[in-house]
């Protein structure tokens, strides 16, 4: 199940991340950082040599530069786990965000160089100045014809600026989704069950990484 949605959400992922600007004294507003680097993310997936060739270690830098660093990891990981959270010992909470944030990753960076022809328009924000909360759309235009998808952008204001915290492609939550999966991880085993769910999953996925090398 988790890996079925890592597969369906992998889309979501392709236009995740929010750069950020270390030298402006207020923060960039949210809708012109998903457009700088949802553009800069499609120029390098069109145009690296080495991502195109599926270079996991190009890709990985790629992730943990670009897009990794301005995802809310902590804030999703919680959400998504929901109420049984508050029963996780500190030491399952680290360890969860951790198997979440890598889950995530690894889903965007299976389908890395597979969008390329996309393209995205980006849809006025709709957000007071001083807003801490803010939606921002977009709409993502597939190659081929195909129905275009609508993928939202859940962010929140932080001491860091911007950040992700949820993603909902055509009203379909991330986080939600992952809420369901989850939810049945916990209800087999617990807390402890999602988290070695989780664990096997990732080594599962590191080991096919590694074999396709």
């Amino acid at each position: 199940m988790i890996a079925y949605a890592a597969k369906r959400l992998v889309l979501m992922m392709i236009v995740l991340g929010m750069a950020m600007s270390s030298a402006a004294a207020a923060p960039v507003p949210p809708d012109v950082l998903v457009r700088q680097t949802i553009e800069e993310v499609l120029k390098i997936i069109r145009s690296d040599d080495r991502v195109q060739s599926g270079d996991v270690v190009r890709i990985a830098e790629v992730m943990e530069q670009k897009i990794a660093p301005h995802f809310d990891f902590p804030r999703m990981t919680r959400l998504a786990v929901g109420r049984p959270w508050r029963q996780a010992t500190p030491e399952q909470r680290t360890a969860l965000i951790r198997e979440f944030r890598t889950l995530l990753i690894r889903s965007y960076a299976s389908a890395f160089k597979m969008y390329n022809a996309i393209y995205v328009e980006y849809r006025p924000l709709r957000a007071s100045s001083d807003a801490t909360d803010a939606i921002v759309s977009t709409l993502i235009r597939l190659p081929g014809g195909a129905q275009p998808v609508e993928v939202d952008y859940a962010m929140a204001l932080t001491d860091d600026g911007w950040k992700v915290f949820d993603v909902r492609m055509g009203g379909a939550s991330l986080i939600i989704n992952y809420r369901n999966i989850f939810s049945q991880e916990i209800q087999r085993g617990g807390v402890q069950g999602l988290l070695d769910a989780l664990i096997q999953k990732n080594a599962g996925d590191l080991s096919a990484a590694a074999k396709s090398q």
